[in-house]
């Protein structure tokens, strides 16, 4: 399949909470890649100012759906949440 969506969550993470975030980006990309419908790539994108994971769906509601999914909601999230020193910036794309 290729991907026709991408969701982008960009989050402000201090540096000495990196590591912690990183954690929860391998703990859960391979069930997101498994579990989740659509899913088709997972990369995290690190940058000095902030941190973006960047999600390849097969389509824009499938990226929607996700962000509801009980994964997102009960354990990548609660996980997250800590160590955002600002709220994150969530979009979803769709391929041209």
């Amino acid at each position: 399949m290729q991907v026709k969506a991408y969701l982008e969550i960009t989050m402000k993470i201090d540096d000495a909470n990196r590591p912690a975030a990183a954690k929860v980006y391998t703990d859960y990309r391979t069930p997101f890649l498994k579990e989740i419908k659509g899913a088709l790539t997972k990369e995290l994108l690190i940058r000095e100012e902030d941190v973006q994971v960047l999600h390849g769906f097969d389509s824009a509601e499938h990226a929607a759906a996700y962000l509801e999914s009980d994964m997102f909601k009960n354990d990548v999230f609660v996980r997250l949440k800590p160590l955002w020193s600002a709220p994150p910036e969530v979009k979803i794309y769709t391929v041209a």
